[in-house]
């Protein structure tokens, strides 16, 4: 693909594995999925899922402006939590990153995540 684009920014976390922290093809951008670690440190942020959550979204952001969007153009995003007792907080954390209207999404519980963290999320914009 000649139109294919890495995204990286040093606002979000390096790739912990053999992956691009997100793609660009034409005006679609996938960006990888973010769990909450901290940029420059690569420290994790624990305790408190809207603490996790907020980090995440953080993560997500600087991605989407490096690709020259916004998570307010994001057309779907996914959301993988080890625990669903999480989705009230993790909803209230989301929609204070986004605008209505909201993007299409699934929220999934898993048995474990990378660095054994509570959540991840992946999201697909179109700019």
């Amino acid at each position: 693909m000649s139109n294919r684009a890495v995204i990286s920014t040093p606002g979000a976390p390096e790739a912990i594995g053999p992956y691009s922290q997100a793609i660009k093809v034409g005006n679609t951008v996938w960006l990888s999925g973010q769990i909450p670690l901290v940029p420059g440190t690569m420290e994790l942020v624990t305790g408190d899922i809207r603490d996790q959550a907020t980090q995440v979204f953080r993560n997500l952001a600087a991605v989407a402006r490096a690709a020259g969007g916004s998570l307010d153009q994001a057309v779907k995003i996914n959301i993988s939590l080890t625990n669903l007792e999480y989705f009230g907080a993790v909803n209230e954390v989301m929609a204070s990153f986004l605008s209505e209207p909201y993007p299409a999404r699934a929220c999934v519980q898993v048995a474990a995540l990378p660095k054994g963290v509570d959540i991840e999320v992946e999201a697909i914009l179109v700019i």
